[in-house]
């Protein structure tokens, strides 16, 4: 059974969605802002999110978007709106499917298996992966825990799956479109989204874009992780070319 985030603001639909989704012994909790869903899935987690698109806050389509900058939970669309550009567009920015009001319980139940059942087939596939290392960072993917010279960072969903995949790669640099695609699972998207993650990973490892020790960013090309000059075994910076 699965733990469901239900983001509906018609009290109607909503009731039923948590009554229906409650008897089928699936773990349900509901909300009617995007707001409060941002809240929501940044404080505890799910296996799939229910999103309707029609939010008193926000569109559900900026909902989505926000969704996806701090976590890859499935996330299934459900509204009255049958666009079918929209429905390309939103399946592009992130979201796993798409159900078109009004819809059977039936139905949905059946989209939530086939999304469940992918998103737990992926995570199945890789084997469990080691503590990384690189200079006075150690991160553990499997616990999803990281720290710096001892001290535990404090990191919200998504500023950890940049800092461990850039882990993963030390000392390589990695184009804004490569993170989007691996980190975001976006094909395409705002490179402002990355820049403000890397700006809150950086104040939280204590350095500045102007003063880098771990984050380097090459303009025009990406960014890399790498140890400092000062760790001991780091390899010297190389000087800018002119």
């Amino acid at each position: 059974m699965a733990s469901v985030l239900v983001v509906e603001d018609d009290q109607f639909v909503r009731s039923a969605l948590i009554r229906h989704l409650s008897e089928a012994s699936h773990t349900v909790r509901s909300v009617g802002t995007a707001l409060e869903a941002l809240r929501e899935v940044a404080h505890f987690r799910f296996d799939v999110v229910i999103l309707d698109l029609g939010l008193p806050d926000l569109d559900g389509g900026e909902a989505l978007k926000m969704l996806r900058s701090i976590t890859d939970v499935p996330v299934i669309i459900a509204t009255a709106r049958d666009d079918e550009s929209e429905i390309v567009r939103l399946l592009n920015d992130g979201a796993d499917d798409y159900l078109t009001k009004p819809f059977s319980v039936e139905h949905l139940s059946a989209r939530m298996t086939a999304v469940l059942r992918r998103s737990r087939a992926a995570g199945a596939e890789a084997p469990p992966p080691g503590v990384l290392r690189v200079g006075g960072l150690s991160i553990d993917p499997l616990r999803r825990t990281a720290e710096l010279d001892g001290a535990g960072l404090d990191l919200t969903r998504r500023e950890f799956d940049l800092l461990a995949f850039l882990a993963g790669r030390p000392g390589v640099v990695v184009a804004r479109k490569e993170l989007l695609a691996e980190v975001w699972q976006q094909s395409y998207g705002d490179d402002q989204t990355i820049e403000v993650h890397l700006s809150w990973l950086r104040r939280k490892l204590g350095e500045t874009a102007a003063r880098p020790r771990y984050l380097h960013t090459l303009r025009g090309v990406g960014v890399k992780l790498q140890p400092p000059p000062d760790t001991p075994g780091a390899a010297p910076l190389a000087e800018p070319s002119a």
